[in-house]
């Protein structure tokens, strides 16, 4: 093989890592970092230690986000788990120029449009986070506990599709997993297979 198609070759193995690193394992501390919000405030993982964070990756424009959000279920969740003390933070980490990249102006008014209950919506522009958590479509859930370690990585149920319908019908695991959690038991299904959108990267 010549020299130049080699690292060709590389570089493309390279990007493809990029973009397709591996979630955290179950039980293993979660990623630190620190993002802001549509406000400009930071919120940093570290200074949440004591509490049940949800992570979920969002893109306002991918169909499998807008069955959980225009049915009301996303909502409901967040609503729930908020009066549990459960920290619910939606991030976008579409690229600018890319699908579902929201400026602060929008973000602002996407959350009042859609009445989200997340306790923010963080921007991730540049991927950085959405990358350290192999975050890999939208919606792609985490549920970290009060010792910062993953309890729960991929789908938000066991429907995976698009249909608001089938919504009655699955069992949603991030409920599951949290419910458990919340009663001092281990998550039963602490990883599944997340869908929906690619994360536009």
């Amino acid at each position: 093989m010549k020299p130049t198609l080699v690292i060709t070759a590389l570089t493309s193995v390279a990007a493809t890592a990029l973009f397709a690193a591996e979630s955290p394992k179950v039980g293993t501390p979660a990623p630190p970092f620190k993002l802001t919000d549509a406000k400009g405030k930071t919120h940093s993982l570290v200074d949440l230690k004591g509490k049940y964070v949800v992570l979920e990756w969002f893109n306002p424009e991918c169909p499998f986000v807008k069955k959980h959000y225009g049915s009301g279920n996303m909502q409901k969740l967040q609503q729930e788990y908020a009066g549990k003390g459960v920290v619910w933070m939606s991030i976008d980490s579409s690229a600018a120029g890319k699908e579902g990249h929201l400026t602060p102006e929008a973000a602002t008014k996407q959350m009042g449009e859609w009445k989200m209950n997340a306790t923010t919506l963080l921007l991730d522009a540049d991927g950085k986070v959405g990358q350290s958590y192999g975050a890999k479509n939208t919606p792609h859930m985490f549920v970290i506990n009060p010792e910062g370690k993953l309890v729960y990585e991929g789908a938000i149920d066991s429907k995976a599709t698009a249909n608001a319908a089938d919504i009655p019908n699955a069992t949603n695991y991030v409920k599951v997993a949290l419910d458990e959690s919340l009663a001092g038991k281990p998550v039963s299904n602490p990883n599944t297979k997340p869908y929906g959108c690619s994360v536009k990267y």
